[in-house]
């Protein structure tokens, strides 16, 4: 008997997975920079990456990772209550770069490096600014709202890596119905 999975149980592991990266990977990175480079007025993260990826292969659902990688960040770097608030729900800003993904296709990010560059600024640039609007709304000054944006510059060139070798990668930066239609019809 020929037993198949649903796309709705493909997609909650898919997330899963992608979930479980994206803690690993977060708090690895944050807990290096705080340890060995406490005093360094700079950051990076996995957060847009993994929020780009998702974003790629399942929509809106990357909102879910977005939010998880500012709590995580938060939770390694013993950030206050605050914190919480800007950044789980400032990276949700990035959400802002969907319909630029959508209008261009996921295919039109696989071999071109300038839409790899400008999606992953773009998505970076977008949770940066949700951070920091949130940041002056909890009374910070402009200058440690500008500084988002700045302290993340390493995390720019990171994002934009990964999601490079990732189109590169059969299936990784492709909407999965897609995929598993193409696998399917790969199979008939």
């Amino acid at each position: 008997m020929h037993n198949q999975m649903t796309v709705g149980k493909y997609r909650v592991i898919d997330l899963s997975l992608f979930a479980v990266i994206l803690i690993v990977f977060e708090s690895v990175l944050v807990r290096a920079a705080t340890q060995w480079f406490p005093k360094e007025a700079w950051t990076v993260s996995a957060v847009a990456a993994i929020t780009g990826i998702v974003m790629v292969r399942w929509g809106l659902w990357a909102a879910l990772h977005a939010a998880l990688g500012g709590i995580v960040f938060v939770l390694t770097s013993r950030g206050t209550p605050a914190q919480f608030v800007i950044y789980g729900i400032g990276n949700l800003a990035g959400m802002a770069v969907w319909p630029l993904v959508k209008r261009w296709g996921w295919q039109s990010l696989k071999g071109n490096p300038l839409r790899i560059i400008v999606f992953g600024g773009l998505l970076l640039l977008a949770m940066q600014a949700g951070r920091g609007l949130l940041s002056l709304a909890f009374g910070a000054s402009l200058n440690a709202a500008v500084g988002f944006i700045t302290t993340d510059a390493i995390s720019y060139l990171f994002t934009i890596v990964i999601l490079w070798i990732m189109s590169r990668l059969d299936g990784m930066l492709e909407d999965q119905k897609h995929y598993l239609k193409r696998l399917n019809e790969q199979q008939a």
